[in-house]
């Protein structure tokens, strides 16, 4: 079961560079065109079909009613790394929704790992 959750943390984690790299892609300027044809942005894209093959690879032992709320903690990083990486703004309101998706998270996790 060990490896499933391995691939959801990989699924994750590729879908977390994705998304960073989809973002670098557009900081550059240009037209739609442009950015879509940028490296960052091609491999961003490369990065979402990883993480969709993990998921696949994860959701073949892991219940999806605990799969895919984990993918939540995708926003999380996404949301601190989009603070850090480019100083977007994050809000009190923005932590405390970052801390209850965490713990939703936990609380799945722990539900899923008591009823195996």
């Amino acid at each position: 079961m060990t490896g499933y959750w391995l691939a959801l943390g990989a699924a994750i984690s590729v879908s977390v560079c994705g998304q960073l790299l989809l973002k670098a892609g557009t900081t550059a300027g240009g037209d739609f065109i442009t950015q879509l044809f940028r490296w960052q942005t091609i491999i961003g894209l490369g990065c979402y079909g990883a993480g969709a093959l993990f998921y696949i690879i994860a959701i073949r032992r892991i219940p999806i009613s605990v799969a895919m709320p984990t993918v939540a903690m995708s926003y999380a990083l996404i949301a601190a790394l989009g603070y850090f990486v480019w100083n977007e703004p994050m809000s009190w309101q923005h932590v405390i929704g970052i801390l209850m998706i965490c713990a939703g998270v936990a609380l799945l996790t722990a539900a899923a790992a008591t009823s195996h």
